[in-house]
């Protein structure tokens, strides 16, 4: 082979490499530089991003209700008694529980 030749192949083999680099390394956006263009586009397109409902301090309910709950949520009541179970037994139409 010629000197230019090996030179040709040697320049075409690092191009080809430089690119497979980039293709082997599987990011999830198109390129490095993508950013987060979805969340940026969803915000942009937001009317009014503050709950109007946040402003509000007073605090509907009481603590005894409150505390209840939590009590009914720590120690819950009993499931009730399923109800008895009714067989008929032939034609007789003798019921047994």
């Amino acid at each position: 082979m010629s000197r230019n030749s090996v030179l040709i192949l040697v320049l075409c083999a690092g191009a080809l490499s430089g690119c497979a680099a980039d293709y082997l390394n599987n990011y999830d956006s198109v390129t490095l530089a993508a950013g987060d263009t979805q969340k940026f586009n969803s915000l942009l397109q937001t009317v009014d991003p503050l709950n109007p409902a946040s402003k509000n301090t007073k605090i509907e309910g009481d603590g005894t209700r409150a505390a209840n709950v939590a009590q009914n949520y720590k120690h819950p009541p009993p499931p009730p008694a399923p109800p008895p179970i009714t067989v008929n037994v032939g034609n007789s139409g003798v019921t047994t529980q």
